[in-house]
């Protein structure tokens, strides 16, 4: 496995004295990581929305991991851990980045890992704030494949998981027309290169109707199943957006937000995310019951949970490991 680049992007040079010195060594497999791992689907990838938490050291990291080195250098210890097969990549949501800032990630990560990246947010936004006026970015497909697609690409290779366009909440101008929405996004989406698994996830439940999912599927997107309080549960998801042999193609899940709190809230409230704190048994069956349908149908599903959805997103992917692991079981009657 590779240890990662040592100079350029976004590391700048590094001798191998200081490199050492940096190092980010994982913890010890926990118990019955690897059992689990061992019998989770094949096509089935987890892993958490971002990696650099001081508070992950003794569950995903050692415990005297440097802090300073997490952002820059920790992902390789991350992808050792059995259960972590994916990551998300969120500061390219705030701004794009470098093709070789993508490639020092991918350098640090064995050939079977994979990143779910999000899409830069002036594309989904139809404003931009502390501005007026219309967004010139949104849904603008010449910025999506310069700024977005072929850094991302070209960095990541086949490591390269989905690309997520995340649309926060449209504004009341446009989730009135939600079919008009949907054309648009359509519209977007069938100009992009074939051959990436785009998803796409809404913080508008009025936007989620039939016509959106016709709309993303004719043009080979998906939609992204969201555990977020703006959002119906990934049960009523799954009812206006099925899984089944029409729209069968890679899934992507994000378990984000616990239900009754705000992002601050539960930063204030989970932090330093070293524990499991408010259990969501709910969103876990669900989870586990769409991975279920992915494996009928023999699709990738990639997973990525968030800190906070119950406060520690490692072991809420060991628990859900379990979940999957269990609903596997009861659908082959073994």
């Amino acid at each position: 496995m590779a240890d990662g680049p040592t100079q350029g992007g976004l590391f700048g040079p590094l001798d191998n004295e200081a490199r050492d010195a940096l190092r980010v060594e994982p913890c010890p497999v926990p118990d019955g990581a690897r059992e689990l791992a061992a019998k989770l689907p094949k096509q089935l990838r987890m892993g958490t929305s971002s990696w650099m938490f001081p508070g992950w050291r003794g569950l995903v990291y050692a415990k005297n991991a440097p802090t300073k080195s997490l952002s820059r250098l920790g992902l390789t210890a991350y992808s050792q851990h059995p259960l972590l097969g994916a990551v998300g990549i969120d500061r390219t949501f705030y701004g794009p980045i470098a093709k070789q800032d993508f490639a020092d990630y991918a350098a640090q990560v064995p050939k079977t890992f994979r990143f779910l990246v999000k899409a830069w947010g002036e594309l989904t936004s139809p404003t931009v704030r502390g501005k007026s006026g219309k967004n010139e970015r949104y849904l603008n497909v010449d910025s999506a494949i310069d700024d977005v697609l072929t850094p991302a690409f070209e960095g990541l290779d086949d490591k390269l998981g989905p690309l997520l366009f995340q649309f926060p909440p449209q504004g009341r101008a446009i989730t009135k027309k939600p079919e008009a929405f949907a054309d648009s996004l359509h519209q977007f989406l069938i100009a992009l290169p074939k051959g990436v698994h785009y998803a796409v996830e809404l913080r508008d439940e009025a936007l989620l109707t039939t016509r959106y999912v016709e709309a993303i599927t004719a043009a080979g997107a998906r939609h992204c199943y969201c555990v977020h309080p703006r959002m119906p549960s990934i049960t009523r998801q799954l009812e206006l957006a099925p899984v089944n042999k029409q729209t069968a193609g890679a899934i992507a899940v994000r378990w984000m937000l616990h239900a009754g709190l705000t992002y601050e809230e539960a930063k204030e409230h989970y932090q330093p995310f070293d524990k499991t704190v408010d259990s969501d048994p709910d969103s876990r069956r669900a989870i586990a019951s769409l991975s279920t349908e992915a494996l009928k149908l023999d699709v990738p599903m990639t997973v990525v949970v968030n800190n906070k959805a119950e406060g520690s997103a490692p072991l809420s992917v060991f628990e859900l490991a379990k979940e999957i692991v269990a609903a596997v079981r009861a659908t082959r009657g073994t």
